[in-house]
């Protein structure tokens, strides 16, 4: 039976698991009741199962049993010497009021699987329920990361320091992640970019101080909260002027805050940014270009601004031979509904921090119901995002499928080169 076939008979209880998830959101690093979700699911699996310590994450290890001898289950004893893949889904929501209407909408006010992190943990289960069943196929050892907090909370770190990537023993050989999209492209569409796939994120907090004073007589005081209005406009002007529009940069400030009354000119004024860039390069010299704006701007005015730049998630970049071969597994489950990003995405991830330690790649998959337009509908991260349950099969058997086949790949090559980008050819 193929693993899609297995994949489609577990649809229901995908769906299941996607609900409960959907239902009962939980925000940044602490999700005890979808740890405890995650957990039962697992249960009986005969994984290698631990939970972390600064964070609700849960690692699960699948000890593959293909070419160990009789008498040997594949016991960690083994394991310095056998192939490892590590499988990730995070598992957070965000701090936002849903919309959508559906039947088993958040029932958590104020917070909601907006940006289908539930759909995430579902289908991994499903693939630790595949690969469960077919250990005997596995020729290594698979990884399991479901992680707390990728939005803003950088949950990645955290479990790559308390040791996600050596679960199994040893350094995983490959990294694999999977998202889903609410828009852009048409529904059940797998897609991938190699090298540079998603933007680097960073933070601006910006306080500009000046002396308070009425509204009548601005002359008298020192108002922050026009000088605030021309920082604000210049900083879009130096993205244009200052930086290669072929090597681009995305600044939006969405937050701006000054005063109590229409006629009092307050003392201060703030405002926050978020800061996306695609090359090293341009993230150090903003980093650089924009306190010196901000500070020139202030100073010409008679006023002073305090500028935090917080340097938030890396870039996301795919290794190259990885994300060749994970097309080829895509293509062998699903073939026509594979495309490459022309561009990278100006969203950003913490799974780049995995991508930074080990060779791995990342893939997109398109949740957009079959009769909803992708250019117009919701963006993933609105209150009117909905993602179909109809892609669960197909996401659970694309991972399962990377695993299966990378392990079978590294325990057949005649040298351990898979850290190399290039040393790994794609299988087709």
């Amino acid at each position: 039976m193929a693993i899609t076939d297995d994949a489609r008979a577990l649809q229901d209880q995908l769906i299941q698991w996607r609900h409960a998830f959907h239902q009962a959101p939980e925000i940044g690093l602490e999700l005890p009741r979808t740890q405890e979700k995650v957990l039962a699911a697992l249960d009986g699996l005969g994984l290698e199962i631990s939970t972390g310590t600064d964070t609700t994450s849960v690692t699960a290890v699948l000890r593959g049993t293909a070419g160990v001898p009789a008498g040997d289950v594949g016991g960690a004893d083994g394991a310095g010497e056998r192939p490892a893949v590590l499988l990730r889904a995070d598992m957070d929501a965000l701090p936002v009021q849903e919309r959508t209407g559906v039947e088993y909408t958040s029932r958590v006010d104020g917070a909601m699987h907006a940006c289908g992190h539930d759909l995430h943990t579902a289908m991994l289960l499903g693939a630790a329920t595949l690969l469960a069943d077919s250990r005997h196929r596995i020729a290594g050892d698979v990884v399991f990361m479901f992680q707390p907090g990728e939005e803003g909370y950088d949950g990645a770190s955290v479990m790559v320091r308390e040791g996600v990537l050596d679960a199994a023993g040893r350094r995983v050989d490959a990294a694999f992640g999977m998202h889903v999209f609410s828009s852009m492209e048409p529904h059940g569409r797998f897609v991938t970019r190699p090298g540079v796939m998603m933007s680097a994120s960073d933070g601006l907090f910006v306080r500009v101080l000046g002396a308070g004073g009425h509204g009548s007589a601005p002359h008298a005081a020192k108002d922050p909260v026009t000088v605030s209005a021309e920082m604000i406009l210049a900083l879009q002007t130096m993205v244009t002027r200052q930086f290669d529009m072929f090597d681009p940069t995305v600044l939006t400030v969405g937050r701006l805050a000054a005063g109590t009354k229409r006629n009092v000119i307050p003392d201060t004024a703030e405002f926050d940014a978020t800061i996306r860039t695609f090359s090293e390069t341009n993230r150090e010299r903003m980093q650089t270009a924009i306190p010196r704006l901000l500070q020139g701007i202030a100073h010409a005015h008679g006023l002073d601004v305090e500028v935090t730049y917080l340097p938030e998630y890396p870039l996301t970049v795919t290794d190259t031979a990885e994300t060749e071969f994970a097309e080829s597994a895509i293509a062998e489950l699903f073939d026509g509904r594979h495309s490459r990003l022309a561009q990278p995405l100006s969203g950003s991830e913490d799974f780049s921090r995995v991508l930074a330690e080990v060779p791995g790649s990342f893939v997109g998959l398109s949740a957009v119901p079959e009769d909803v337009d992708p250019r117009t509908s919701a963006f993933n991260h609105s209150p009117y995002a909905t993602f179909d349950d109809a892609v669960l099969a197909d996401g659970a058997a694309v991972y399962a499928q990377l695993a299966l086949s990378r392990t079978a790949l590294l325990a057949t090559a005649p040298t351990d080169t898979s850290q190399s980008d290039s040393a790994q050819p794609a299988v087709r």
